[in-house]
């Protein structure tokens, strides 16, 4: 089984080429997901998320304030990193049996779909690095046209990740996603022949989008 890690920043088109790869029969381990199931009614983060941050980031009901809390991770670097570090062991751990899974399952080809693989060091469970890439004005645009935010929120959360240029330079395929869904998507059917057939993970190329 392959598998191959797939990245970039916040809304530069990750899930387009999900998508894309689900439908060409990948199996697909949506780290975003995960870490929200962590997060979520009896989540095996909470209890470490309230010793570390307080109640003021938690509802009435025991729920997580993901506003209050990403309010605070992302206005300090310090909080943030805090919270990597308690979020980022068991999610690794879930990563791990999900791909035990996969390949017990009979997967040829698994997708780890990690906006934070270089972040949380997840690239070294990964055979190939696939990032989408996208310009920095395009993405805040999108960004803030999807979730709302001002420029400010916008600029913050692209703070708080490795930026985009650099996870390009470090990745093995570099996807660029400037173009429609239907372009973006047309890119993806070679590049997945290329890994069943366990080519294209050793050198770096950039796919051209077909117009």
């Amino acid at each position: 089984m392959r598998i191959i890690g797939l990245t970039g920043g916040i809304a530069c088109g990750k899930s387009t080429i999900s998508l894309t790869l689900k439908s060409l029969g990948a199996t697909i381990i949506d780290g975003d997901q995960l870490s929200r199931a962590l997060t979520q009614p009896g989540g095996l983060a909470l209890p470490a998320i309230r010793a570390e941050f307080g109640s003021e980031v938690f509802h009435a009901d025991g729920t997580l304030d993901r506003r209050a809390l990403g309010s605070l991770i992302f206005a300090s670097d310090e909080r943030r990193h805090a919270l990597d570090d308690l979020m980022q062991p068991l999610l690794r751990e879930m990563i791990e049996r999900e791909i035990l899974r996969a390949k017990e399952g009979g997967a040829k080809i698994c997708v780890l779909d990690m906006p934070l693989l270089y972040e949380a060091e997840l690239d070294g469970l990964c055979n190939t690095v696939w990032c989408a890439s996208l310009p920095r004005e395009t993405q805040l645009a999108r960004l803030m046209s999807r979730d709302g935010f001002t420029r400010e929120e916008a600029e913050n959360r692209l703070r708080s990740q490795m930026d985009t240029a650099e996870k390009a330079r470090r990745a093995n395929v570099i996807i660029p996603t400037d173009g429609t869904i239907e372009e973006t998507a047309a890119l993806i059917p070679p590049l997945y022949a290329a890994e069943l057939a366990k080519e294209g993970s050793h050198g770096k190329h950039t796919a051209s989008q077909t117009k």
